[in-house]
């Protein structure tokens, strides 16, 4: 049924073409909680797509999206942290993710559940990232956010903060739009 819906997802991007926020409205991620969240239904806002892993050297910027989704979640920004085990550093279900997340950094931001970020089986969001705009995953908790009409924004490496100025600034521009 995964497989299924991945192709589907391909599908409608490649039936769009070009037409980028279009594209982006058709992905759909599985919830580390069950159930599916779906770009469509975040139409007007920006989102912030962050890979994580738990047992990462950059785990703790949790901390930073979880104050990301405190402060700008009323305003609209929607954070979404999408687990990966492509670099390694992942645990081994979903369940474990969650568990980790809710214990260590008590996580209320939405989560999907281990997602491949890399080709050649990457998520179709992913491969979307890289096709149109050459932005990747270099490594886990890189940034990338698409503003309210589903278009690519920006990206961050590892290395940016969730909390710096760069990106509150992007994002607090995204919001006044």
């Amino acid at each position: 049924m995964q497989r299924l819906r991945v192709l589907s997802h391909a599908f409608a991007v490649w039936v769009v073409g070009t037409s980028m926020a279009v594209a982006v409205e058709n992905f759909t991620f599985p919830s580390i909680d069950g159930g599916t969240y779906q770009f469509s239904d975040w139409r007007g806002q920006p989102i912030l797509v962050v890979n994580t892993a738990s047992q990462c050297g950059f785990t703790p910027q949790y901390e930073g999206l979880q104050a990301l989704h405190e402060r700008y979640a009323d305003q609209g920004l929607i954070v979404l942290a999408v687990p990966s085990d492509d670099f390694g550093q992942e645990l081994s279900s979903a369940a474990e993710v969650a568990e980790f997340c809710e214990l260590n950094y008590n996580l209320t931001l939405p989560m999907t559940e281990i997602t491949r970020i890399k080709a050649p089986d990457a998520h179709p969001f992913f491969d979307w990232l890289a096709r149109e705009h050459n932005a990747r995953p270099r490594w886990n908790f890189s940034k990338f956010l698409i503003d309210g009409d589903g278009e690519f924004v920006e990206s961050w490496s590892s290395l940016t903060a969730p909390t710096s100025g760069a990106i509150i600034q992007a994002v607090e521009r995204e919001l006044a739009r």
